[in-house]
């Protein structure tokens, strides 16, 4: 039996960013894991509707999402998970190492240097950085080792360091978003709460654990209303 021609994707030169949503980059990022458990379990071509149903997505909003970047399905096969696995890698800048340093060297910190999640898709923690000179000179259980934050500026140049993970306490982050801008690092993931402000040309993401618990709390709190109301 004759096969189709892989050679049928097409892809669209990258689209301007301000095209391109925060949460489309969000999807692709859900739809690459997805990918990767049908990889892992042996599957080779799969249709948008096959992958919305499986994993509880939206066939019509796969379709639009991988639009913006080609054309990706062969008429009558649907998407070849490899192939769309290694576009999908490319279109999210993970087909290169991406070296990180961490920002902060309590608990926090040390265990995101530690996780080896990171490496798998491509990130890299290069270092760990902290004020107190008895944690500087010492490394993660995992060997990342941790440096003085004065250090910092020298280090993302001579490292090629591209994105900063931010894990110091409320009353430091700002100053310490401010050391990172100025180090030339343009890339931020922010876990300390409350609002930082970055000049253009950085982009700031911000996981604020305290706010994720409350709302699971809300959703609790409601559960039991519910049930004694």
């Amino acid at each position: 039996m004759k096969q189709p021609n892989k050679a049928a994707i097409k892809l669209k030169s990258r689209p301007h960013l301000d095209q391109v949503s925060e949460l489309t980059t969000n999807r692709l990022s859900v739809y690459l894991r997805c990918l990767n458990q049908l990889e892992g379990a042996g599957v080779r071509t799969i249709s948008s509707q096959a992958l919305a149903e499986q994993f509880h997505l939206n066939a019509a909003q796969i379709r639009k999402d991988l639009a913006y970047f080609g054309e990706f399905g062969v008429r009558g096969v649907g998407y070849y998970v490899r192939d769309l696995k290694r576009h999908l890698r490319q279109i999210l800048g993970l087909d290169r190492k991406l070296r990180v340093a961490i920002i902060g060297a309590g608990n926090l910190g040390l265990a995101l240097a530690d996780y080896p999640g990171f490496r798998q898709e491509g990130f890299e923690i290069t270092a760990l950085f902290d004020s107190l000179s008895a944690k500087v000179g010492q490394q993660s259980r995992g060997g990342v080792p941790i440096h003085d934050i004065h250090d910092l500026k020298k280090f993302v140049r001579r490292d090629a360091v591209s994105i900063a993970v931010i894990a110091v306490p409320a009353e430091s982050a700002q100053r310490v978003v401010d050391l990172v801008v100025a180090s030339g690092i343009k890339a931020v993931l922010n876990f300390s709460p409350g609002a930082l402000e970055v000049p253009p040309g950085v982009k700031l993401k911000s996981v604020d654990l305290t706010v994720s618990l409350e709302s699971l709390s809300f959703y609790l709190a409601r559960g039991e209303t519910d049930e004694t109301g």
